[in-house]
């Protein structure tokens, strides 16, 4: 029998593998923040109620997200730690049980699509505009997410098998098909009508089935260490179970932020509409930050989860430094952004009227400026919790996502607001990233005790 060739993610330099799997992950997420910023630009040209309702549809649309990205969390770590232990049986029948999870998914968000959304949007207002864009956006965004679930799902497979670059290339192409589309279905060019808001979420729907096809094609190609067929895609409850004891502590703690932003939009818009879409533009402009990290969280999972199964203390606690490292300096240089140009960031999100322009400069720089001050300390939290899911405890993840957004953030934030100054809300959010460094380090201590195992060459 020829001999398996060892992975990248057990011999290469810890810092040139680092580097190469985390960067191209990198460039892919600051595509896919690109694409996010953009399409709320459009949105913004429409009017400042068409950005509140994209804003207010936030929530249900990250639930989906969650999910999908949670599973992929899940199939992610175990999938990297069966290839650690050349287990490739194991690999394959994750790889394909992977698939048969999507498409379940997908018939969830069909039924939700059809039956939730108006009443979700009556719970946070009643004006008939912000009602109508937005039960137009999230039905399409929801009852055509097929392509979102299966494009997360193959972007993992080739993210756990080492091949970042072909990760990249899948969420790129469906990014920029995105950002192209936009603008001509948003204001109508070549001949199509201007379909407003709905525009922009049938051009999301597009992008994302392009880069799931994409994704497909690519792991059929060039992904050799799985083989993906139709007869393995038959559930196995053993595969499923390992997947979901990774994976639903990561779609609950990342689930926990829909539960925070509707939250926090029901304080903010107690204020005005306007605050509730200054909180829609910093979500937007902080994924310039934040995406980058979760791209080298991305590059990071594999290497620490396929180590952990090869037993290579050493390996995983360089790959932690180094990754540390980077996400701090990342961080750092978005504070900087965010502290000294606010009023250039939010001019990017200009509507028609210029009293609206006016009321969101006033409510968003100090908004800006204040949130700001987490970011540092987040990336520290952000890696922990990484490391956590990677090698296989994203409970201790959970609870300390939900300790920071729903026991310390959204009551600091309300409480914060019987001051009735707005720009004390957002205090909440510096406060709630403190609490989070404490027990996320209490919790990162108690998680090296895994790695007391012999550890081998590197």
């Amino acid at each position: 029998m020829a001999e398996v060739k060892e992975n990248k993610m057990g011999v290469m330099p810890v810092n040139k593998l680092l580097i190469s799997m985390a960067v191209p992950m990198m460039i892919s997420m600051l595509v896919q923040a690109l694409y996010n910023v953009v399409d709320s630009i459009f949105v913004a040209r429409v009017g400042q109620d068409a950005l509140t309702a994209v804003s207010l549809a936030f929530s249900i649309q990250n639930l989906m997200i969650s999910i999908a990205v949670g599973t992929g969390v899940g199939v992610n770590a175990f999938l990297s730690k069966s290839l650690g232990e050349k287990d490739f049986k194991t690999v394959n029948k994750v790889a394909n049980n992977s698939i048969f999870l999507a498409l379940c998914t997908y018939v969830l968000f069909v039924i939700l699509g059809l039956t939730i959304v108006k009443p979700y949007f009556l719970a946070q207002t009643d004006e008939s505009i912000i009602l109508n864009y937005g039960i137009d956006y999230l039905t399409v965004i929801l009852c055509f997410s097929l392509g979102l679930l299966c494009q997360v799902c193959f972007e993992r497979l080739l993210t756990s098998t080492g091949k970042t670059v072909l990760s990249m290339a899948t969420q790129v192409t469906g990014a920029v098909i995105n950002i192209i589309l936009d603008p001509i279905f948003i204001f109508g060019y070549f001949g199509l009508p201007a379909m407003g808001v709905k525009g922009a979420a049938i051009a999301t729907v597009i992008g994302q089935s392009i880069a799931a096809l994409t994704g497909l094609t690519l792991n059929l190609k060039f992904n050799s260490e799985i083989k993906l067929n139709i007869k393995d895609m038959k559930p196995e409850g053993a595969i499923i179970k390992r997947i979901y004891e990774v994976g639903i502590p990561s779609i609950v703690m990342a689930s926990i932020s829909s539960i925070m932003v509707f939250a926090l939009n029901k304080v903010l818009i107690g204020f005005t509409k306007t605050a509730v879409a200054v909180f829609g533009v910093y979500f937007k402009l902080q994924s310039f930050i934040f995406m980058p990290v979760f791209g080298l969280n991305n590059g990071m999972v594999p290497i620490i989860a396929y180590n952990y199964g090869a037993r290579n203390k050493e390996r995983i606690m360089k790959t932690i430094k180094y990754a540390m490292v980077y996400a701090f300096c990342i961080m750092l240089f978005g504070t900087i952004l965010f502290e000294s140009i606010p009023t250039v960031l939010l001019s990017l999100f200009k509507s028609n009227v210029e009293a609206e322009n006016i009321a969101m400069m006033q409510i968003g720089v100090p908004a800006l400026r204040i949130i700001a001050t987490h970011f540092c300390v987040a990336s520290i939290c952000i890696i922990m919790g990484s490391t956590f899911q990677a090698l296989g405890n994203a409970v201790y993840s959970l609870v300390v996502s939900v300790a920071r957004q729903l026991v310390i953030l959204v009551p600091a934030a309300f409480l914060l607001s019987l001051t009735g100054r707005l720009e004390m809300v957002w205090l909440a959010f510096p406060i709630a990233e403190c609490m989070s460094l404490a027990v996320s380090s209490f919790f990162f201590k108690k998680n090296l005790k895994l790695l007391d195992f012999d550890k081998t060459k590197e």
